[in-house]
């Protein structure tokens, strides 16, 4: 651990160890040139905050709580990544509770929490959650932050994506590589994040006059191999030319379906996905995708959340929309 004090940093800075502190902990009063010279040469010196030091002054834990439905996806593990960078940054300490999609073990979390065990709570809600007692108690008594899995009937600050823009662009970019039946793997059907995704579907459809098929559409949830069954009966039986992934759990069993049913993409099929996956230019075909900006998502859900904290101009239900980027592959023959 560094042995640097804010008092030598001070030193070396010119600046009283007051506003060494006060840029430390990102407070408005100090500019953000200031705060900036500050945080370089922290950073620079490996300073690191006395945790118990700043919780004796503060009576604060200095612990900020990640509710997420799971580490293993892409997505959760780089915005955790944002997380944990600005949370260190202001001498926060974090810790990952991962519900497995389950709401009985999100409200368990959240109702351990309530003892002030954690002075705020960045927050991904369970697919499955649609009885929202446990959010309201938690959003009464703690700051809190929703991002990218938010609900729509609660008044907080939340960090999304584009949902609905990002499965418009996907679907006409399906129809420009000249499908015409497009099936569409429907999740998150609780919450806001899957509703958008399939009104965006259902919309470019529309827009491009191809009558909406129900048949097209399958709802998939946390059974793989009920998920499995499902997509492969889509494929051999009503036979779609192209299909859109609205999680990325769901696209690797679309490509061994494929192989198993002698199905090549992307000529008898084009494949594209909402996902984060490192390894899509690496499958086989390089899979398109509509890839969100996690790190981004959890670094600025973690700023705002720092600022309810520290009583700062906040809007208390401001929602922030970040963009996904469609990355055209070979999966839709690009």
């Amino acid at each position: 651990m560094s042995n640097i004090t804010i008092k030598e940093l001070a030193l070396e800075l010119n600046l009283s160890a007051a506003t060494v502190s006060r840029a430390l902990s990102d407070s408005y009063e100090i500019s953000a040139a200031t705060k900036q010279r500050v945080w370089d040469l922290a950073k620079k010196l490996n300073y690191e905050p006395n945790p118990s030091a700043s919780t004796l002054r503060s009576h604060k834990s200095k612990t900020l709580a990640v509710i997420i439905p799971e580490i293993a996806n892409n997505f959760f593990s780089q915005a955790i990544n944002g997380i944990e960078e600005v949370s260190r940054q202001h001498g926060y300490h974090v810790l990952i509770y991962q519900t497995h999609d389950n709401s009985e073990t999100e409200a368990a979390f959240i109702k351990s929490l309530l003892s002030g065990r954690v002075d705020g709570v960045l927050i991904s809600v369970s697919s499955e959650t649609n009885n929202k007692d446990h959010i309201n108690s938690l959003d009464k008594n703690i700051p809190v932050v929703f991002f990218d899995r938010t609900l729509e009937d609660i008044a907080a600050v939340k960090i999304t994506t584009n949902d609905y823009e990002s499965a418009y662009i996907a679907t006409e970019h399906l129809i420009e590589r000249g499908c015409k039946k497009i099936g569409f793997l429907f999740a998150l059907n609780n919450l806001s994040t899957g509703k958008s995704r399939l009104s965006g579907y259902t919309d470019a459809l529309a827009s491009n006059n191809i009558t909406y098929d129900k048949n097209q559409v399958i709802t998939c949830d946390k059974n793989e191999s009920q998920n499995h069954s499902r997509i492969k009966k889509l494929l051999a039986k009503n036979k779609p030319d192209g299909i859109i992934s609205s999680i990325e759990e769901l696209v690797l069993p679309c490509y061994a379906i494929c192989e198993e049913l002698n199905i090549s993409i992307p000529d008898d099929l084009k494949i594209i996905s909402f996902s984060n996956l490192k390894t899509a230019p690496f499958l086989n075909p390089s899979l398109t995708t509509i890839t969100q900006p996690a790190f981004e998502i959890g670094i600025t859900a973690a700023t705002l959340l720092l600022k309810l904290l520290n009583k700062k101009q906040v809007d208390t239900d401001e929602i922030v929309v970040l963009k996904s980027t469609l990355i055209k592959r070979a999966s839709t023959g690009c």
